[in-house]
Order: C-alpha cells, then sequence, then structure tokens
C-alpha cells in the first residue's frame, strides 16, 4: 500500500509538471507568432521617431551601473531575463553622446537628472559625465536634479546642476572612501585549509585575507594614500560645484550627530541647512515646477520631456566609412581564451586588436582600459597584440578607464601614449599565487590519503596532501619570475631601468595623479583626449571618426539581440504564470552568483594550469 502512495505521489507530480512543460511550450510559441506579427506591423508603420517638440526637457534618468561596454553575450542576457535577474546598464560612450547631442539640440531646453537608479561608477567614469554635464550647462541650457536620495556618487553628478531637489524623507549621504575586507586565516585554520599564498611585492595585498587576520601595516599605508587623494579629490570638486567653503563636507561629516540632533532627525533639512540641496520638493511639486518652467506635455499633467533611453533614437550616426580610430573596450576581469563582452579574454580580445590592426581603413587604435587584472598569461597575449599593432606602423594609445591596475597595467605597457583620469586607479604591479590545501581538513574527519608515486612532484597539487616545501619554492620561483617579466617589460615601456620600477611597483596601486607623478603614465585627460592624440600621432584631420572593434555575432546571437528587449521579457511572465496556474506555486528567483574573495579563491583552484600567476588587485573602483 506504501509503494503505491509513493508512486501515486509521483506520478502527481509527473503530470503537473508535463502539464506546466506544455503550456510553457503553448504559451512561447503563441508569444513568438505574435512579436512577428508586431515586429512586420511595426516595421510598416514605424517610419522613425516623431519629431521633438519645442520645450523638451531631457531626462537623464541612468540605471544601473555605469560600464564602458554592455556585459554578456545576447543569449546570457535573455537567459537571464528568463530568469528575472537582469541587472540593467548603462554605457557611459552613450550618455557623452546624449548630453553633448542635447546641447545642440534647438528642441532640448533642459536637462533633469534623475539618479534614484543610477548604479554607480568609478571616479574616472564619474568625472567623464561630469565634464560632459558641464560642457552641456556651457551651452547655456539649465540642469535640473532631483532625487527621493542621493548617494556619494549620484550626488557627485547632481552637484554640476544649477539647481538640487530632494524629497521631504530623502537624504545626501556622503560617507568617504575606504573599505572593510573580511579575513579568514582563524576560520580556515579551524577548518583546517592552508591557503599558501606565494607572492611579490610588499604591498601586493590581494591575497591578504587567506593568510592573515587583518590588513597588514603595509596594506593600510597605501591604501591611506590612494583613498586619501581620491576623497581629497572628490570634496575639492564637489565643493566647487556647489560654491561650499573648502572642507565643509569633512567638517559637516565629523559634525554629523550634533548636526542631526538639531534638526531632530530630518535628513532632509539638514541637506538644506548644508546648502547641499536648493530646496524641498514632494514629486508633484517638482513636476509642477518642471511643468512652469517648460511646457505642458500633450495630457497637461505632466512636463513635455524625453527619457534617456528614448532620445537615443534621435542621434544621429556618424561617417561610417573612411579613415578612423580603431576603439578596443578591454573591460572586467583577465581570463585566459575567449570571454564574453563584460570580461577580457586573452584570445578574444587579442583577436579584435589583430582585426584593427588588418583594416585598412583603421589607421591608429586606442584601447579603453578598465580592469582590475588577472590571468597573467592572458595579460601578455593582449600586450603583445598591441605590440605587434605599433610595430606594424599603427600609433597604439591607452585610455584608463576606473581602474587599471595589474594586468589592467599589464596590457598597457605597449602603447606610444597611456592617458588616465587624475583618479583612475592603477599599478598595482606585483604578482601572487595560491596552492590551497585541506590535509588537516581530512585529519580532523580522520580521512586519509595514500598511494605510490613515481616522483615527489607527481600529486604534489593534490589538496588533499600538505604542500611538499620543494614544490613551494618551485612555484615561488615560477611568481619571481612573472614578476621580473613585469617589472622589465614595464622598465622598457616607461623608458625607465628596472630598479625605479621596483621603487614603484611592489603591488602598491596608486591614482592617475600619483601615477603621473612616478612615471607610470605620461599624462592625465579623458578619453576625448585619448582618440584626439591616436588621431594627431597618425596624422587624421578633423574630428576622427571612431569604429569600436567588437566581437561579431551569429545568427542566432543577432535574433536574441534584435528581440532581447521584447521577447525575453514576456516570455519570463508566460512561463511563470503557466507554472502558478500548473503547480501552485511560483519557482523564486535564482540567487545570484556568490561574489567576492571566496569566489576568487574558488576559480583559482579550478584552473586548467596546475597553479596560475596572477596579476589582479583584487579592487574595484571607489
Amino acid at each position: 500500500m506504501g509503494v503505491k502512495s509513493v508512486f501515486s505521489g509521483l506520478w502527481w507530480v509527473v503530470k503537473k509538471f508535463w502539464g506546466a512543460l506544455d503550456a510553457t511550450r503553448r504559451a512561447i510559441f503563441n508569444l513568438l507568432i505574435l512579436l512577428i506579427l508586431i515586429a512586420l506591423v511595426s516595421g510598416l508603420i514605424n517610419r522613425g521617431p516623431k519629431p521633438l517638440q519645442d520645450k523638451t526637457a531631457l531626462v537623464l534618468n541612468l540605471h544601473g551601473p555605469l560600464v564602458e561596454q554592455f556585459s554578456g553575450s545576447p543569449r546570457d542576457t535573455a537567459m537571464a531575463q528568463l530568469q528575472g535577474t537582469k541587472q540593467k546598464q548603462t554605457r557611459l560612450r552613450d550618455v557623452l553622446a546624449t548630453l553633448d547631442a542635447a546641447a545642440k539640440d534647438p528642441k532640448i531646453t533642459s536637462v533633469v537628472l534623475d539618479l534614484d537608479e543610477f548604479g554607480g561608477a568609478g571616479m574616472a567614469g564619474l568625472n567623464e559625465v561630469a565634464a560632459a554635464l558641464d560642457r552641456f550647462k556651457a551651452s547655456g541650457k539649465p540642469i535640473l536634479a532631483y532625487g527621493d536620495s542621493y548617494n556619494q556618487k549620484g550626488y557627485f553628478l547632481a552637484a554640476r546642476a544649477n539647481e538640487i531637489y530632494l524629497h521631504p524623507m530623502g537624504m545626501v549621504m556622503i560617507e568617504g572612501f575606504g573599505r572593510y575586507r573580511t579575513y579568514y586565516k582563524d576560520a580556515l585554520d579551524r577548518l583546517g585549509v592552508s591557503a599558501n599564498v606565494l607572492r611579490v611585492g610588499a604591498f601586493k595585498n590581494a591575497a591578504e585575507p587567506y593568510f592573515a587576520n587583518a590588513p597588514s601595516p603595509a596594506a593600510l599605508e597605501a591604501e591611506s594614500y590612494l583613498y586619501g587623494d581620491l576623497w581629497a579629490r572628490y570634496t575639492a570638486s564637489v565643493e566647487a560645484a556647489r560654491k561650499l567653503p573648502k572642507g565643509s563636507i569633512a567638517q559637516g561629516i565629523e559634525k554629523l550627530p550634533e548636526a542631526m540632533e538639531a534638526v531632530k532627525g530630518d535628513t532632509a533639512k539638514l541637506a538644506f541647512q548644508s546648502k547641499l540641496v536648493d530646496g524641498i520638493k514632494t514629486r508633484d511639486e517638482m513636476r509642477d515646477l518642471l511643468m512652469a518652467r517648460g511646457a505642458k506635455d500633450e495630457k497637461g499633467k505632466s512636463y513635455r520631456r524625453i527619457s534617456f533611453d528614448e532620445y537615443q533614437a534621435y542621434l544621429k550616426p556618424g561617417v561610417q566609412h573612411g579613415p578612423s580610430v580603431g576603439v578596443v573596450v578591454a573591460e572586467g576581469e583577465i581570463v585566459d581564451g575567449d570571454a564574453a563582452a563584460g570580461r577580457i579574454g586573452g584570445d578574444s580580445t587579442a583577436r579584435q586588436i589583430r582585426q584593427a590592426r588588418e583594416d585598412e581603413n583603421v589607421k591608429a587604435v586606442v584601447l579603453r582600459v578598465n580592469s582590475p587584472g588577472g590571468s597573467a598569461f592572458a595579460s601578455e597575449i593582449v600586450r603583445r597584440e598591441l605590440e605587434l599593432t605599433k610595430k606594424a606602423g599603427k600609433p597604439v594609445v591607452i585610455s584608463m578607464g576606473d581602474v587599471a591596475a595589474s594586468g589592467g597595467y599589464w596590457i598597457s605597457m605597449s602603447s606610444d601614449e597611456v592617458i588616465a583620469d587624475p583618479a583612475t586607479v592603477t599599478g598595482s604591479i606585483g604578482v601572487f599565487g595560491m596552492l590551497p590545501t585541506a590535509d588537516k581538513l581530512l585529519d580532523k574527519l580522520t580521512i586519509h590519503t595514500g598511494g605510490y608515486t613515481s616522483t615527489w612532484l607527481t600529486g604534489g597539487f593534490d589538496p588533499r596532501r600538505p604542500l611538499d616545501p620543494r614544490l613551494q619554492a618551485t612555484v615561488q620561483q615560477g611568481i619571481n619570475h612573472i614578476y621580473d617579466e613585469f617589472t622589465t617589460k614595464a622598465a622598457a615601456a616607461r623608458k625607465k631601468n628596472v630598479a625605479e620600477i621596483d621603487a614603484v611597483a611592489q603591488g602598491r596601486v596608486w591614482t592617475g595623479a600619483q601615477a603621473k607623478e612616478r612615471g607610470l603614465i605620461d599624462r592625465l585627460g579623458s578619453f576625448d583626449d585619448a582618440v584626439k592624440s591616436a588621431a594627431k600621432l597618425a596624422k587624421l584631420e578633423g574630428q576622427p571618426r571612431l569604429n569600436y572593434i567588437e566581437r561579431e555575432l551569429g545568427r542566432f546571437e543577432r535574433l536574441l539581440a534584435s528581440l532581447d528587449e521584447v521577447v525575453a521579457p514576456a516570455v519570463a511572465t508566460s512561463i511563470g504564470n503557466a507554472l502558478r496556474a500548473e503547480l501552485g506555486f511560483s519557482v523564486p528567483k535564482a540567487m545570484q552568483q556568490v561574489q567576492g574573495e571566496l569566489a576568487f579563491a574558488a576559480e583559482l583552484s579550478e584552473g586548467k594550469k596546475p597553479f596560475s600567476a596572477v596579476v589582479h588587485c583584487l579592487c574595484t573602483a571607489p
């Protein structure tokens, strides 16, 4: 009887699952047919965007993090949407192009900054957007900012506005720069796991959490120097934009408890009294202000406006043919082999550089670097391809974004010029490797290993065995060699001797301004400065045409890309409805991939090689 009940229960589950699967299949096919019909009708009707009306406000509503390149493939994006995990991203070059076009557009009379959904960026990216906002203001058109609240990165942009408004229950949260890290030594000791970190560089602190319980004096010294400079630049820029007394932001943080008591916890009132905002308004009051300043929309219930995404349809494409500056975006961690957008694959990025080199219309190459590093081998594959491009007679200019540290610096060493933002995080010339072992953990579990090997090296990388001192010494020599390669190539690139590079290397991280003082870069500037320099070196006249060299998509990927914004959300909704109807419950969203140091350590142990030399700063742009 019990067996019959079990089989009956299993049959019920299978039947319900099959019903859900069949319902999902029908929903997907119906949706595809509907979308094809919509696309056909839309193609016949939609001849382009409607002409903009006078007194239109451009709402710069930035969503998600600011990136150099959209991450992932169209297939990845579609699957993420189906799972309900898609994260919106905003591409930096789109923001800059939008603001510069709007400044010249007579129909656009103002910009409204809406930063509530802005995911932030590093200081270099923020500086680029801030400069574009300043250019827009220079055209004589006002910028108004409104927010439910402002975080530190969002406020950096809002400070460029002519007027800043805040919701009555909002706040301006400016905290400063720095970080606390989690240290795992005691926990690993209790588990019986040894990290066995091998490194070169007194300041190469990326792997410290695995063998220490607190930051070393060297780490604290380096980070205080880095974050102190970034904080000084942030406060100076905001105070100048808001016409605040020098040092007023730091002073406000020091006296925050007393100030909050004085306003009885009213954070919006405190922001107004501190002159961080110009007024406090509810959303409807802000809407009324914008209607009075501009014009009412067709329904007369709001102001005439166009969103950031909608305005993209009005941007005129540049010249598509002729001599150009090729731009290769190197964003994300550096990994061996091929990688989708959002990561730097040694092979895939090298292939893009080679494509630019072999394109007769590309007269110079700009490599836009935004990377904390990664594989030393992959970094060298990319650097070598740039070296070959220089030898072929095409100028190469490096434009450093938020981060160009460790491996991000390595790939920047074969160029005619290196340009960084003053707040770029760069340097970190150092190497480390890790050989985790868990023999003590097995001892605690009373599990034993044994067997015969023909040499001491056989099974030497087996994490169940204690690390052989001979293997440790051997791997350390390999790490030392990679560091020597790093410093030697850096010395040749910077026209210095190795001792001079070693003095500012040792894994230490610098801001762009500090790196310029130490000769690690050529000059400070923006991406546009890098493009102009490349065009000048290539003897191109006038405004150069930009040719972004990106991985070519296959037919299926192109289909996904074209249908991505419509199909995936609709399919996801239909699947969810079908499952709820058939099973009576919703499938929970997939958990986000575990990030941080432990995930990074796990990746190292899963590589193709027995050990890897890693040039990574384990840092992000503040």
